[in-house]
């Protein structure tokens, strides 16, 4: 009998908790927006100018006539969103979105409404070094609304533009067949860029990009600072030594040369600021050229003249690229960018080959097991 009692007790004690912890919002037909998550993150790129969200409302179970809600951006709810998830956004300014269509419907007999789009403009604008978070929330409804699913945020923060590189240490990138090499031979004009950290320069050279006696960036030479950048090429080398010209260790730097063989004018680029300039007769350059003796990644003449360190975004362009262009793109360009032949992100994290992101496909292939090093570029400052 005493087993009896405690059974039944502890029957209603479990009804009496069951019902202590149900909610109104657990049994009533209450609105509330679809999503596999209340946040959503987007990401500020240079390369990213309109972004498009939707937004769908649903109920458990369906109505006999039609609801009709209404949805608005409330900036009101910015602080309740940096509460939540301990952030430190502001609010997106009116000019970076529209919600042209806020009003919905779910039919009778509908469990879900009709989608309303979100249009996020020009965010490329946006300063990179603050997190901006536009809440959009269900405004107005014909039933109750579900308050724990009333809101979205939209959630915009800076984006690395490069998030790994390839370590060439004791390493090369080459092609040893070209897929398509007319677009890298008889070029009137040259642009050649990377992205490069160093993590010394203990050797006689150490090799950027190019093809050795013919047209190569590499840095130092006999006689020649180990630090300071030098273009090779068949009719001799460019520029002189200068100890003032060196590059320093261990911070990432990109580079670049440009060549126009009209009249000879060649240039050398630190961080988008010309370094070296004068003129070099060496007629059109053809990098497209199979085997050994063609065009590598961190080799020249012989693999102990490899570059000690990391390398990202290497290029090649058949136009003379201005300063603007150098200086305000060192870490990503459009692979589609007119003149651009070659673009090797080096950017894959893993496996042995490079991929050339135009749609010209020339790959590289490391001559070893590559090393793959996560980064976020650029640096904050």
């Amino acid at each position: 009998m005493k087993r009896y009692n405690l059974y039944i007790i502890s029957i209603l004690v479990s009804l009496i908790f069951f019902n202590s912890c149900r909610s109104e919002e657990d049994f009533d037909n209450k609105i509330y927006n679809v999503a596999s998550s209340r946040v959503s993150n987007l990401l500020i790129k240079a390369n990213i100018v309109n972004e498009e969200r939707t937004l769908q409302a649903a109920i458990p179970k369906p109505e006999k006539s039609n609801i009709n809600l209404t949805y608005k951006a409330d900036p009101s709810l910015v602080d309740t969103y940096n509460e939540a998830y301990y952030d430190n956004a502001i609010i997106l300014p009116a000019d970076f979105y529209e919600l042209p269509e806020p009003k919905v419907t779910i039919a009778a007999g509908s469990v879900r409404s009709n989608e309303v789009a979100i249009y996020f403009k020009n965010v490329n604008l946006l300063d990179r070094d603050l997190v901006y978070v536009l809440p959009v929330t269900i405004a107005t409804a014909d039933i109750n609304i579900l308050e724990s699913a009333r809101t979205n945020y939209f959630v915009f923060r800076g984006a690395a533009l490069i998030n790994v590189v390839a370590d060439i240490e004791n390493n090369n990138l080459h092609i040893d067949q070209w897929k398509d090499p007319s677009v890298v031979n008889n070029l009137s004009q040259v642009t050649m860029e990377a992205l490069i950290k160093c993590r010394n320069y203990d050797r006689l050279i150490s090799t950027v990009m190019g093809i050795e006696g013919k047209f190569l960036i590499r840095i130092g030479d006999a006689g020649f600072p180990s630090n300071q950048i030098q273009i090779a090429t068949s009719s001799g080398n460019f520029p002189d030594a200068d100890s003032n010209k060196g590059l320093p260790v261990n911070e990432w730097i990109h580079v670049a040369l440009t060549y126009d063989s009209s009249n000879g004018a060649m240039k050398v680029y630190v961080n988008g600021v010309v370094q070296s300039e004068g003129t070099k007769s060496i007629g059109r350059v053809s990098l497209g050229v199979n085997g050994i003796d063609g065009f590598y990644i961190g080799r020249s003449y012989e693999d102990s003249r490899f570059l000690a360190g990391e390398i990202s975004e290497c290029r090649i362009w058949n136009v003379v690229r201005t300063r603007e262009e150098i200086a305000n793109n060192p870490y990503e360009v459009d692979p589609e960018s007119e003149g651009l032949v070659a673009y090797w992100k080096c950017d894959e994290g893993g496996n042995n080959t490079v991929k050339d992101h135009t749609a010209n496909g020339n790959d590289l292939t490391s001559k070893n097991d590559l090393k793959w090093t996560p980064v976020s570029l650029p640096l904050k400052n």
